[in-house]
């Protein structure tokens, strides 16, 4: 049966920003809970090796994400498995509506619902997905062991998942439609060192073929010359960026071009009440290290949000 329940804060998302907010609403004293869909610690909890978040030289990405979730539980921090429908306002307060039929009500609203991938948008994508298509690499790599893989993008996440996937593959092919990778030095070279990784460059993908098992092939073209030819392949992992997840905020929140949120430097919307953290915001650099800041921030002024409410309802009632 569905209910109806009270917090001070709601985060909506269990990744590193979502986590790290909760950790210091509930240090504050304040009832939070975090719904998160599916695994806590979000992206991380996908990732293979995490060696950039300070303290932790070499760590796997899903222990990273426990961390998180078990030093937030520890302070409080209530966490239910939900998917969030809509929010809203509701006079004062702010609400989350979840699949389950289940109502959230708050003061404020942390969101922290990161990304969801970019698809490459070719023939062939859609129906081969889950069998030869993939946007996870430690979800899918050992299922194409001995195998040669397709990796699309040049940034840190196709470089960082390309190496990752030499764990398994006869041979990796980075295929970016540039000539040079936008991924840090220390990854790219990396993947240069590593005899499994090749590089195609001034490529797309156009289309992704296979049989009634798997991907067997691509239909590529080199950008500069307009030659297309075949690639064999078992699999793709395309890597070619994020849409922020944000669809489900039924009030007018302010949003870039490419449909982030704008928020200030307390992390606030437009909307009083509502706060954005991590991938779904505007950012310069999306790091873990940049959502746990984040997290940090919004909870601290979503609290002192909450206590100028408090102020003034005592100033009304005296």
């Amino acid at each position: 049966m569905a209910e109806e329940k009270t917090y001070d804060i709601i985060i909506v998302g269990g990744g590193p920003g979502g986590l790290c907010a909760g950790l210091y609403a509930a240090r504050a004293r304040r009832k939070a809970v975090c719904l998160e869909k599916y695994l806590p610690g979000g992206q991380i909890a996908i990732t293979g090796e995490v060696e950039d978040y300070l303290g932790f030289e070499l760590i796997q990405g899903a222990e990273l994400g426990q961390k998180f979730r078990d030093h937030a539980v520890k302070f409080g921090l209530e966490i239910e498995m939900e998917e969030v429908e809509e929010v809203y306002c509701d006079g004062e307060d702010r609400v989350a509506r979840c699949a389950s039929g289940n109502v959230y009500r708050a003061k404020a609203v942390i969101l922290a619902t990161g990304g969801s991938p970019v698809k490459l948008g070719v023939p062939g994508e859609q129906e081969f997905s889950g069998r030869g298509v993939s946007y996870c690499a430690i979800c899918d790599g050992a299922f194409f062991k001995d195998q040669v893989i397709a990796v699309v993008g040049g940034g840190d996440a196709a470089v960082e998942e390309g190496t990752f996937l030499t764990k398994f593959a006869s041979k990796v092919i980075i295929i970016h439609r540039r000539d040079e990778l936008r991924a840090q030095k220390i990854i790219q070279a990396r993947a240069f060192d590593n005899p499994k990784v090749e590089f195609l460059w001034d490529t797309v993908v156009e289309e992704i073929h296979g049989n009634d098992k798997q991907v067997t092939h691509l239909t590529i073209k080199n950008v500069k010359t307009g030659e297309r030819s075949e690639l064999p392949v078992g699999a793709i992992f395309p890597y070619i960026g994020f849409h922020p997840n944000a669809n489900y905020v039924r009030e007018k929140l302010e949003v870039d071009a490419e449909g982030y949120l704008i928020t200030n430097y307390k992390m606030e919307t437009n909307v009083p009440g509502i706060y954005a953290v991590g991938d779904v915001r505007q950012q310069f650099v999306r790091q873990v290290t940049n959502a746990v800041g984040d997290g940090t921030v919004a909870a601290v002024a979503a609290e002192k949000y909450i206590e100028e409410l408090e102020d003034k309802h005592a100033q009304r009632v005296g």
